[in-house]
This record gives structure tokens, sequence and C-alpha cells, in this order.
């Protein structure tokens, strides 16, 4: 670990980005040269105590996840992140295959959708990055690890997952969820992390093992949705989903039509998220 030009390109990294470059505000006063380190810290889900002593040379060596939530925060590219890691003393991540570096030009997109329920996905279903409005609705989806960070792995084996979509929707979702997994499966084989996750939910879930058998196909996504949150109700949404061909990432994004009921509870999310931000502790 280099902490001399670790902490010398998270600067210059930090000084180089714009408040506009991330969806801030520019205030009036503002004196600092590119981004504060407490917003630097908010956009990588880390205290501010923890970036700031990485800065400062004086902190332990960052694990690969905290790494890879700097690269996002700080919208690194991909040979500006393999250097972080070598900084770090680690070795850069695989390239080839399923990554979770999220681009820079789909993180800017997520920045100037903070008011809205968005989310960056992996085709394996795991969440990379959440508006705060996403993160009201569907909870902080980034903090899990190992297969749990996939949504199918975890609607299958953890109930309170399905707790955002009406009960009477479940066996809709199930089915979708299956033949996401299967998609990722056929294209990446049974010796890949789809193949790994298949397995165990075959073991684990009849649900699932049910549902697999019946070897369900889907050709598109349903746009149309019906979540709940226990302090708007149920919002009558539609799910857009932009796809970035480079990675197979997808920006997922929540709207509801104007003027309606759902629309309004929609917009309270952001408010829910505005009034709950707490700093996150590494």
């Amino acid at each position: 670990m280099d902490r001399p030009q670790l902490a010398d390109f998270l600067r210059k990294r930090r000084e180089a980005l714009q408040p506009e470059d991330v969806g801030l505000t520019r205030g009036r006063r503002r004196r600092t040269a590119g981004l504060r380190r407490e917003e630097v810290a908010a956009l990588s889900d880390m205290s501010v105590d923890y970036y700031s002593r990485l800065e400062q040379q004086r902190g332990p060596q960052p694990s690969e996840q905290m790494l890879a939530a700097l690269a996002r925060g700080l919208r690194l590219t991909l040979a500006e992140r393999d250097h972080l890691f070598r900084l770090a003393g680690h070795t850069a991540p695989e390239r080839r295959g399923q990554s979770d570096h999220v681009s820079p030009g789909l993180m800017r997109v997520l920045d100037r959708l903070a008011d809205t329920p968005a989310q960056i996905m992996s085709a394996l279903g795991e969440t990379l990055a959440q508006t705060p409005p996403a993160r009201v609705l569907f909870g902080d989806e980034t903090r899990f690890d190992g297969p749990w960070r996939s949504i199918g792995y975890r609607w299958f084996l953890h109930p309170p997952t399905r707790d955002v979509y009406p009960e009477a929707d479940h066996p809709r979702h199930s089915r979708a969820f299956t033949a996401d997994i299967r998609a990722v499966y056929a294209q990446h084989g049974a010796t890949s992390r789809a193949g790994a996750l298949v397995a165990e939910l075959l073991a684990r879930s009849p649900e699932f093992a049910g549902l697999w058998e019946q070897h369900e196909l889907r050709d598109h996504h349903t746009l149309d949705k019906r979540l709940q949150h226990p302090e708007t109700g149920v919002i009558e949404a539609q799910c857009q989903v932009l796809v970035d061909p480079d990675t197979g990432q997808s920006l997922l994004v929540i709207t509801a039509r104007p003027g309606t009921e759902s629309y309004d509870r929609l917009k309270l999310l952001a408010v829910i998220g505005t009034q709950r931000m707490t700093p996150d502790v590494e």
C-alpha cells in the first residue's frame, strides 16, 4: 500500500470533481477546489473520518469493497479504478465478464435523479448505486455481501425482501426473478457466479426449484409495477430501464403518472429520504 500516492490520488480526483458533476448544487460561499471531503464520503457511503484518514495518510488499508465504493463516489474511469486498487495494495479487478464498476456516464445520469427512486443494477440483480428515495423505498441494497447481493437470491431466501410489493403480486415477481436469473445463467454457464447462485437456490428454495423446472423465459420487463411503503401506501408506478451495453448494467428509474395520487406519493419519498439522511459509518 503506497499511502502517500494513494492520499495524493484521492485528493487530486476530489479536487477535479465539481459539484455539478455529481448532481450537487454549488453554494455561493464555496471556496473548496472541487468537492469537499464530506461530499466524497457521502457519495462513497463511508464516514467522513474514514475518508479523511485516507487523504491524511493515516487510514487502514481499504478493503476491495471500500475501494469499489470510492471508485463510484469519485466517478473514476476503469483505468483510474485499477490505479486506485494498485495504490491500495490490491490487484486490480478482472475486467472481463461481469464487473461491479459503474461507468462515470451512467453515474452522471443517476446523479441527475436525486429526487427520484432510481438505482443501478448488475445483470445478476445486484444493486451497485441508489438514490436517496430508492433507499427509502427498497432499503439500502448495497450493504449485502456474497450471493445476498442479488435481489433474486434474497427474494426466495429472505422474506422481508418481498415487503415492498403487495402480496397479490408476489407470484408474478417470483416468475420474473427466476427468468432473469435463468437468462444470466444461460449466458455465463454453470461455473459462473450465476451458476453457484442457481445451485444454492435449487437446494434451499422449493419455490425456486419448482419455477426453475418450468423453464419460463421473458423477452421484456413489465413497466407497470405496484410498490408499497409504510408511510405512503401502495404506489402505481412505471419502471423505466436503461441498459449499458458495455457492462450489461441497468439503470432502473421509478416514475408515476403526473396528477395521480401515486405521483404525489413518489414525491413524498424524496422528502422522507431527506429527513432520514445521516452519515454512514464504515
